[in-house]
């Protein structure tokens, strides 16, 4: 792997940022019994000693004060520890480099991802045992982003390992959306000083500007690449919806990749979707992009008996937590429901979900209750109508997630999030 030259400066204060090498003193945490899973809730602790502060790096011990691993804490959140090892001897800098740099040999070496792309998943938190840090590479930015207070304070020596390993020159840090009512604090966003707005990334040829200052999560959705060349090679000449387009990854990909017929994206925020016309501009092709809610426009279809080949429906997160789970289950049954009855016999729906508290199982259960309210699945034939009426059914082709480039970790399921159903309906 080629260095980089060293990232520039943080622009903005480092306040309450920590060196990656631990204190001479560790604060101790014990568990109630043996734990096997990286995140440990506060009913799983027996105590915590008195001197252990949010963000901490601490030692964990069991009920024999048996050493057991590190991990970091943080007494205010219900997540109260991330555990980072079980290894007899605490992480400092020396540790940090080599799980970031077997990162990095994952992207590069054995996935080999910069032949086709200059934007993927370099860091998946658990999935790289390195719970509550999510780094994506953008061309030459990382784009970091923490779910827990302990990583959004390593963050910028972290981003300053990673820039040569990974070859990029910038850094744009940022807390996740839910960190002040999960970690009980607001981070303040943190980046390099030379770090522009915006950058543009190549996806299997296929440009995307990316808009650092107010895109969504890290920037750009790395994690449905795989799904957009896979969309690709089935809609050659076809007609596509693709709904809640965002920055139109996949209407883009169907028509420059897939050679797809007419293409429409639709996306409820206007800045998206202004970006998405230049980033359609910015590829030579003609996409359709209309600016509605998902719900009225598949309504408005439904009401001129317009169809389409394939509907691409990839929504944003409608369970974010528990208390929103009964609500945002019923919005993906309404709007899959919705979107069934606007594909064309025979045609394509891929249905996407990336609500982790909504299980596999239950969205395939979901979905197969929307295709026969959708009326794509009907009674088998009667004797009198006779054989030639066969009852029709809608099928799974596939069932998807994200790229490799977002690992499982087998002790963490949860961080197999993103789930992508390919669904024929006769």
């Amino acid at each position: 792997m080629n260095a980089s030259p060293s990232p520039e400066p943080a622009s903005t204060p480092r306040g309450g940022q920590r060196p990656l090498d631990p204190p001479v003193a560790l604060p101790a945490v014990w568990l109630r019994g043996t734990v096997r899973h990286p995140l440990v809730y506060r009913k799983q602790i027996a105590r915590l000693g008195p001197q252990a502060r949010p963000g901490d790096l601490v030692e964990i011990r069991d009920a024999q004060e048996q050493v057991v691993g590190y991990g970091l804490v943080n007494p205010k959140s219900t997540l109260t520890l991330r555990i980072l090892s079980r290894e007899q001897t605490p992480p400092d800098r020396h540790w940090w480099q080599g799980r970031l740099a077997a990162a990095v040999r994952l992207r590069r070496e054995w996935l080999q991802l910069d032949a086709v792309t200059d934007a993927y998943r370099l860091v998946h938190a658990e999935g790289d045992g390195l719970s509550g840090l999510v780094v994506d590479k953008l061309a030459d930015v990382l784009s970091i982003e923490c779910f827990s207070l302990g990583m959004y304070q390593r963050a910028v020596a972290l981003a300053e390992c990673l820039a040569p390993l990974a070859g990029t020159r910038h850094y744009l840090i940022r807390g996740s959306p839910a960190m002040l009512s999960q970690e009980g604090m607001e981070a303040e966003e943190i980046r390099s000083s030379a770090l522009a707005s915006r950058t543009t990334i190549q996806e299997l040829g296929t440009r995307f500007k990316v808009d650092l200052a107010t895109g969504h999560k890290t920037g750009f959705f790395c994690d449905q690449r795989e799904n957009r060349r896979m969309l690709a090679t089935l809609c050659r000449g076809r007609s596509v919806l693709d709904l809640c387009c965002y920055t139109g990854g996949f209407a883009i990909q169907a028509k420059k990749l897939g050679g797809a017929g007419e293409v429409i994206g639709v996306d409820l925020d206007a800045a998206p979707l202004a970006l998405a016309r230049e980033n359609a501009d910015l590829n030579q092709v003609r996409i359709r992009f209309v600016q509605a809610d998902a719900f009225h426009y598949l309504r408005d279809m439904l009401a001129t008996g317009r169809t389409f080949d394939v509907v691409v429906l990839d929504p944003p997160k409608f369970i974010r937590t528990r208390a929103e789970r009964e609500e945002g289950t019923r919005r993906h049954f309404d709007l899959n429901r919705l979107a069934m009855r606007v594909v064309a016999p025979g045609g394509l729906l891929v249905s996407c979900t990336c609500a982790g508290l909504l299980g596999g199982e239950e969205f395939l259960q979901l979905l197969a209750a929307a295709a026969r309210q959708a009326g794509r699945e009907i009674a088998p034939a009667t004797a009198d109508r006779g054989p030639r009426y066969a009852p029709r059914t809608a099928q799974m082709l596939a069932r998807t997630g994200a790229g490799p480039d977002h690992p499982v970790a087998l002790d963490c399921p949860q961080s197999e999030y993103l789930q992508v159903y390919w669904l024929r309906l006769r």
